[in-house]
Formats: C-alpha cells, sequence, structure tokens
C-alpha cells in the first residue's frame, strides 16, 4: 500500500488493507496502545475477517508523509455486538496529532455504526490517561456509570 488506495480521495478514512497490519500494529506500539498479554495483530486480522468490526485508517496522502512517518496517518478498530458498537485502538501519529484527525477517525467509526442500526458508541479508556478523557469529552463522550469486568480465557 503506497498511499491511497485504490478508489479513495486523499483524505478519505478506509478500510485498512491487510497488507497494512503491520504498520497499523506499529502505529498502536508507538501510541501506546498495546499490552505484553495481547495480540495487536490477532485483534487486528481478526477485526477485518470478522462480519461485525472492521479497522478504518487515514492512510498517508502524500510519499513525503509516507517517508516521513510510515504508510498509515491514523487507525480505529470499530465493531459491535448488534446493539452496543465498541472502538479500540484509535491512534494518530504523533507528529499529526492536533490536526483533528483524530475526531476524523471517531466520527467515521460513529457512521460505520449508524450503517448498520447501531444505537450505541462505548469504549474504554484508562482512568489514569487523562488527555484521552479531556479529547472524547470535546467529542460529547460522557462517563457512564458502569464497571467493566473481565477475564483472560
Amino acid at each position: 500500500m503506497t498511499g491511497q488506495p485504490a478508489g479513495a480521495a486523499p483524505g478519505d478514512v478506509v478500510e485498512l488493507p491487510t497488507d497494512a497490519v503491520p504498520d497499523a500494529v506499529a502505529l498502536w506500539h508507538e501510541a501506546g496502545l498495546t499490552r505484553p498479554w495481547n495480540d495487536p495483530e490477532g485483534d487486528c486480522r481478526r477485526a477485518l475477517e470478522g462480519k461485525e468490526s472492521t479497522v478504518l485508517c487515514l492512510p498517508t496522502s502524500r510519499a513525503s508523509d509516507e517517508a516521513s512517518g510510515g504508510r498509515l496517518r491514523g487507525t480505529v478498530m470499530v465493531g459491535h455486538d448488534g446493539h452496543r458498537g465498541w472502538i479500540y485502538y484509535l491512534a494518530v501519529r504523533d507528529d499529526l496529532r492536533g490536526q483533528g484527525l483524530g475526531e476524523r477517525l471517531v466520527r467515521a467509526a460513529e457512521d460505520w455504526l449508524r450503517a448498520r442500526g447501531i444505537p450505541k458508541l462505548m469504549l474504554m479508556v484508562r482512568r489514569e490517561n487523562q488527555a484521552v478523557h479531556a479529547f472524547y469529552d470535546r467529542l460529547d463522550y460522557t462517563e457512564q456509570d458502569v464497571v467493566t469486568l473481565g477475564r483472560f480465557l
């Protein structure tokens, strides 16, 4: 993948091409989104192969962008359970933050869910990540009165 996928206009949010999975994983590592106990490449491939999920991206629009920072400007993973949509792995390259790319990716994920009739979007943010809390506050996301429980299988 060099720049935009065939048929995409410059600046479009598109589905992540499978050959760009390593680039997405590298971006997630750089953004601090990965944890040693997770398999981000497996997460990405499962989302792309699933019927109820995908990974959206903002590819680089110019060869100079690609040379300076990789093939992707940002990503977001989105999926749903039939009622609630979820987003994960929202990441924008460090050198491109503050340009509205994160909001474009979130809005694209919202549109993807709306197109499938999903009425609510949920996401998880680590409690200590105040900068990300502020980002989602600006997008009118509110803290929900729920506790997330988990267990490794």
